[in-house]
């Protein structure tokens, strides 16, 4: 049995070029993994508690409840901005609000009567710690605040959705989304460019979409 290479001068340049090309994915897949390592860890870990937090019940999660009702000063506020300075100072909080809402007066229909009802202020302050959410109506000498404290791994649940957090994590997150996107697509140019059976890649990631769209059409 006689074996044919190929010989030709534009044999040699191609190899090269595709061992060069290769060699290239795979550092870009490999510094792009370490890159999203730990960040993949906790969004990993924290996706599996979130994802089973109400099929399996898991009661790890849990928040620490309280209420209370605050006293308004005397000289009282024209706006809901001031409201959340002063709730800022009074509650002992280091960030400032996240949210600042107003509703305006409206009338509703109570016990088949039309009333009017008061404006409603709502300012909420949130980190990935705790939460305070309050409401005030116009014209009360109270507010109404309520704090959750999260435990562990409610902390990391709000982690990993962003709960009171910066712009600089948002960012950090985005490009941890972006590496893992660029991952899939050298992970995927790596298998056809050092395997050869297409079929098992298409098996693979074909099946998957498959899945997920039965499970999808199932819970919808």
């Amino acid at each position: 049995m006689s074996i044919v290479l190929n010989t030709s001068p534009l044999a040699k340049p191609a190899l090269i070029k595709r061992g060069a090309f290769l060699r290239w994915l795979r550092k870009t897949h490999g510094i792009l993994g370490l890159w999203g390592a730990g960040l993949g860890l906790l969004f990993g870990a924290t996706g599996i508690l979130l994802n089973h937090r109400s099929v399996m019940k898991l009661p790890l999660a849990q928040y620490e409840k309280s209420n209370i009702e605050l006293q308004l000063p005397a000289v009282g506020f024209s706006n809901p901005e001031q409201l959340a300075q002063w709730l800022r100072g009074e509650l002992h909080l280091t960030k400032p609000a996240n949210k600042v809402e107003a509703e305006s007066s409206k009338k509703v229909t109570w016990n088949g009567l039309q009333v009017q009802q008061p404006a409603l202020w709502k300012v909420d302050f949130h980190t990935a710690q705790y939460s305070v959410t309050t409401e005030y109506w116009v014209g009360n000498q109270f507010v109404s605040v309520k704090r959750q404290e999260a435990n562990v791994f409610a902390f990391l649940s709000r982690l990993h959705k962003g709960v009171g957090m910066n712009n600089g994590w948002v960012l950090l997150v985005d490009s941890l989304a972006g590496a893992l996107i660029i991952l899939c697509m050298t992970g995927v140019l790596l298998w056809t460019k050092m395997r050869n059976s297409r079929l098992t890649l298409v098996g693979l990631s074909g099946g998957s979409i498959l899945l997920a769209i039965i499970f999808v059409i199932q819970s919808s």
